[in-house]
Formats: structure tokens, sequence, C-alpha cells
């Protein structure tokens, strides 16, 4: 029990942390509303299970085996993030959560969730919190090894997505609040897309511990 609640309170401050998937998360719900920032925090929840299942499979330690694997999904990934948060700065300011809430077409909750997903799949720093963190919760005396992989693994993603889902929320109502001024929302977007600049040029930089 006492594992379990040191489990869950480690995973509680790496969500609360501000970081790319967070940005890309209250950007959505403030710009297009909570049901496309809950779409991309579905896209963030499948990117998460993906990094739980190939931490098993040790792909962390090829990344040390080949480092050059590393670089290439931190470039890719990094890229990505500066591709998004240049995207930021040349949508329209005008745009109404409200609005998107009555209606959203299918094609932007795709979009929605591809951010979502590429966002958190393409940072290496999410597998290699993977594959730090979760063999320290694992005893191979108690029970089968991928049975604890796998029970720490939903822990992770549905914990996650608690949190994603609590900043869909908030961004949508701030988006609300922000469409009465025009201005409010350049300076909105500007931010976001500033601090996911930011990320990316963070994520070009990290190095393999």
């Amino acid at each position: 029990m006492e594992d379990k609640a040191l489990y869950l309170l480690a995973l509680s401050m790496i969500f609360l942390m501000p970081g790319p998937d967070m940005i890309l998360l209250l950007q959505t719900g403030a710009k297009q509303g909570r049901t496309a920032a809950m779409a991309t925090a579905l896209g963030l929840a499948l990117a998460r299970a993906c990094h739980v299942t190939l931490t098993a499979l040790g792909l962390a330690t090829m990344f040390k085996v080949l480092p050059w694997t590393f670089d290439i999904v931190k470039y890719a990934g990094a890229a990505y993030l500066l591709w998004i948060g240049l995207q930021m700065f040349k949508s329209s300011g005008a745009s109404s959560p409200a609005a998107h809430e009555n209606g959203v077409a299918s094609s932007s909750l795709i979009a929605s969730f591809r951010r979502g997903l590429l966002t958190n799949l393409l940072n290496p720093k999410a597998l290699l919190f993977s594959s730090v963190l979760l063999p320290q919760f694992i005893d191979p005396s108690r029970s089968s090894v991928w049975e604890q992989f796998a029970t720490l693994g939903v822990v992770l993603v549905i914990t996650g997505l608690v949190f994603d889902s609590l900043y869909a929320t908030a961004s949508a109502w701030v988006g609300r609040w922000l469409n009465r001024s025009a201005t409010a929302q350049r300076v909105q977007q500007w931010l976001f897309g500033t601090l996911l600049i930011g990320f990316a040029v963070r994520l070009a930089f990290v190095q393999q511990a």
C-alpha cells in the first residue's frame, strides 16, 4: 500500500509539472474547446501506453547502446514541437471554444488526437521517464514482472488521463473568458506558441543521463 501511494504521488508530481503535453492541452482547450482538448488527451494517453510497452520491451536500453537512435527521436520530437509552435503564431485569433463545442468536425478531432500522440511519442524523455520510474516499483518476488508492468502502466495512463481531463476542462473555461477579447486571444496564442518553441529548443539539446 505504501509503494502504491508513493507511485501515485510520483505520477501526480510529474503530471503537475509544466511541459509540452500540458501546454498543448491548454492551447487546444482555449482555442478549440473541451472536445478537441479531450481528443488530444486521448492521443497523449495512447502515447504513454506505447512508452510503457516499449519500456517493458527494453527500448530504453537500445537508446544507451545506440545513442544515435535517441538523437533521431529527440530531433524529430523537437522539430514537431517547433512546427506546432509556429502554427500557433499563424492561426487566426478569432476563434470561439463555445462554437467548437457545438459541433467539432471529425477531421479536427483526429488532428487534435494526432498532435497529442506525436507530441508525447516523439519525446524520448517520456520513454526514459517510464524506464526509470516503473522498475523501481516492481518486485519479482511478488508476482509476474509482466503483470506488474501492465498494472503500473495502466495506473500511469489513467492517472495521466485524469490530469489531462482536468486541464482540458479548465482551459476550455478559460477559452470562453478569453473569447471576450481579441487581444487576450492573441496574447495566449503567442504565449503558448513561444512556450512550445522553447520546449522544442530544450528538447533538441537534451542529453541522455
